[in-house]
């Protein structure tokens, strides 16, 4: 597989700008490919980019991969979890911090599914553990970044600047793991 042929589809400019500054340290490229799957409602993140990861090839007929993710808070029984996205929609930073009470640990996940290279799926997670901020804070980022603070720091994700983030989030780690997949594929080292 030619890594430079690889689509990333997703419709949010903030994750493709994510991706491709830590495919840029790596010395890699992607294209882009904004489509709008349908919005599977699942527990799972994985099924959820698989689901979408699979619709997508459906119309691409190209090697691809699709991020899902979600906040997961631990005084919410892990909600709003893959459904992230609508609760941000719809109740926001404000509606979330007021659920919240004062257990305030959360972990932010994401899955990567990689479709079209083998004759299965392959799927590369990662996780940020960390707490929820009293309040909004910072001006970078998107979503929940400005009440989640990782663990071993004390700025929220929002606060920090792309390099810094791509460091403590979630998808910085599984899009490593989608890095080093890809290097040993092609038979060398992801070391930089």
């Amino acid at each position: 597989m030619s890594v430079d042929s690889i689509i990333f589809v997703t419709s949010n400019p903030h994750k493709a700008e994510e991706v491709r500054r830590i495919f840029k340290k790596y010395g890699l490229r992607f294209k882009i490919h904004s489509m709008k799957t349908l919005e599977v409602q699942s527990t799972s993140l994985a099924e959820i980019a698989c689901i979408s990861a699979a619709q997508a090839y459906a119309n691409l007929e190209k090697p691809l991969f699709v991020e899902d993710s979600g906040l997961f808070i631990e005084a919410l029984q892990g909600f709003p979890g893959p459904y992230s996205s609508y609760v941000y929609k719809t109740i926001g930073l404000d509606g979330v911090l007021k659920l919240v009470g004062d257990r305030r640990e959360a972990v932010f996940k994401s899955v990567i599914c990689l479709y079209g290279v083998e004759d299965r799926p392959l799927f590369f997670s990662g996780e940020s553990r960390g707490r929820i901020a009293e309040e909004p804070r910072g001006r970078h980022g998107f979503g929940f970044d400005p009440i989640f603070i990782p663990r071993g720091s004390r700025k929220t994700l929002a606060e920090m600047s792309l390099d810094e983030k791509n460091r403590f989030s979630h998808r910085g780690r599984a899009v490593e793991g989608l890095v080093k997949w890809i290097y040993k594929d092609r038979g060398r080292s992801a070391g930089r």
